[in-house]
């Protein structure tokens, strides 16, 4: 990618989502888009979805989902009549390692949580990401404030590809003003104060006044909690 490329991206940010989504799959060719079917990613499926266009749609199943996060995916595909690819972790990774360290070990440091993020999330990442010119994504500044210094695009050293965060500048109530405009289907744990959603042994709800991400993880003390999909 040039840098009249970035340029292109940056000064197109001015764009509505579905202008913006459009004008990445005109400029390049493979197009990949990673649903975590959170209320940030619903909005940006319905618009790849209304708009028919040509973008790779995926998730990734750790095995270890809430049932309401299934529930969401079979929704989204009922209500748009189309199908999210999913990619699971390698099995036998998943067992080796419970078979070692226990079936919760991600509760014991943080280097073993970020060894079962990596088997059931960057490992498949990988996979899912290969032969893609850009890897859309649904991240937000609001998120954290690891996530303000974020650009609205940048390149993925570790899968060699751009990552584009479309709506980085909206805000929570940008996005439920969405899903209330176009009764987009959403995770029903946000309305139980679970706002960003991951595995279910590694969320919870948060509590007034704490940050956007103190559900994950909770119970390690860093304010910079990401698992290896996206750097710190």
């Amino acid at each position: 990618m040039t840098a009249h490329d970035y340029q292109a991206i940056e000064e197109s940010r001015s764009l509505n989502l579905p202008a913006f989504l459009r004008l990445l799959t005109e400029k390049f060719k493979n197009v990949s888009f990673s649903t975590s079917l959170g209320m940030e990613d619903q909005v940006i499926t319905h618009h790849i979805f209304t708009n028919k266009l040509p973008i790779k749609v995926f998730t990734l199943d750790t095995w270890r989902m809430f049932e309401e996060t299934y529930q969401v995916l079979r929704q989204t595909e009922e209500r748009y009549g189309k199908t999210i690819e999913i990619f699971y972790p390698d099995k036998t990774a998943v067992e080796r390692l419970e078979k070692e360290k226990g079936e919760h070990s991600f509760y014991e440091s943080v280097e073993n949580r970020k060894e079962c993020c990596f088997i059931r999330k960057v490992e498949p990442l990988k996979r899912a990401l290969k032969g893609s010119d850009i890897w859309i994504t649904g991240l937000r500044a609001g998120q954290s404030a690891n996530r303000k210094k974020l650009d609205i695009s940048e390149y993925d050293n570790d899968n060699q590809v751009i990552k584009v965060h479309p709506i980085i500048d909206w805000t929570w109530e940008n996005l439920k003003a969405e899903v209330a405009k176009h009764n987009i289907p959403y995770n029903s744990l946000h309305d139980k104060g679970f706002v960003s959603i991951g595995c279910a042994p590694c969320t919870r709800a948060i509590r007034p006044g704490e940050d956007f991400r103190a559900g994950r993880w909770w119970w390690e003390e860093s304010s910079k909690k990401e698992c290896g999909l996206h750097h710190e």
